[in-house]
């Protein structure tokens, strides 16, 4: 059984803010790649007792999160950039998780909550919201994979089970509500969800662990997450606070071709 796992490092416990955690030559970086990587694994060691046998692990954080010394022996790591959709997910693989994820934009409480970038106020497919979430999940429906587990802060846990009622989920740590990030720049939003409560990255993953080898166990009961095509997405971004936000539109008839296609913030 070939599992994909999808990773970022917004949605780790211990991981706490941008500035020190999040890109090279930063305070805490590696600290927060050894985080990432012991989440990844505990799902991994999950996944092996439910009977998986193959790993793909996608590192989805855009200045590498995955430590290969670090990463189970088990999995393959697909890194480096450029990368694009669909990201190494295709019909080979039985199930795929979703290990550190955050929120989308815009989301009250979401720890670092973002779509893409910290400058984007809303991204919509045919209407239905989504982040970086349901953007992947929408890819992997193409190839009918389901996502069936989703690890990260509680706000985001809300989101996957929105798009998929039945996934697995497992929150490690808790934002602080504060209302909307409408009409906030990039560097004010980055801020914006700062604070959160971290669960010990021991606790973590133990709750990881024992949610992938359930996650795997009810594969069969958790559908995809889909969308009928044509599709049509519209972005919403505010750079600056000194120029208004500006919206790209987007449509196409496959979902791969959909986010692949630049979008022109007009």
């Amino acid at each position: 059984m070939k599992i994909y796992v999808m990773t970022d490092m917004e949605g780790v416990a211990g991981v706490v803010n941008s500035d020190d955690f999040l890109a090279p030559g930063a305070r805490y970086y590696e600290v927060a790649r050894e985080l990432v990587t012991g989440e990844v694994n505990a799902a991994i060691e999950g996944a092996l007792e439910a009977g998986a046998t193959e790993f793909l692990v996608l590192d989805g954080h855009g200045h590498g999160a995955i430590n290969p010394m670090l990463l189970h022996p088990a999995a393959r790591l697909l890194t480096g950039r450029p990368l694009g959709y669909p990201f190494g997910i295709d019909e080979s693989f039985a199930a795929a998780f979703m290990i550190g994820q955050h929120a989308k934009a815009n989301t009250d409480g979401g720890h670092l909550a973002h779509t893409g970038s910290f400058s984007i106020e809303d991204l919509s497919i045919n209407g239905r919201s989504v982040g970086e979430m349901g953007c992947n999940m929408l890819v992997a429906s193409a190839f009918g994979v389901p996502y069936v587990l989703h690890t990260g802060d509680a706000a985001a846990s809300a989101e996957a089970r929105d798009l998929v009622p039945a996934i697995e989920t497992v929150s490690v740590k808790w934002g602080v509500p504060r209302g909307s990030a409408t009409g906030l720049d990039a560097r004010q939003n980055e801020l914006f969800n700062g604070a959160a409560t971290h669960l010990h990255p021991t606790r973590a993953r133990a709750a990881i662990r024992a949610a992938a080898r359930r996650a795997l166990e009810r594969r069969h009961e958790i559908a995809p997450f889909q969308l009928a095509a044509p599709y049509h997405l519209i972005s919403i971004r505010r750079k600056t606070d000194s120029e208004p936000a500006k919206t790209a539109k987007v449509e196409a008839d496959d979902i791969i071709e959909l986010l692949r296609r630049p979008r022109q913030h007009r």
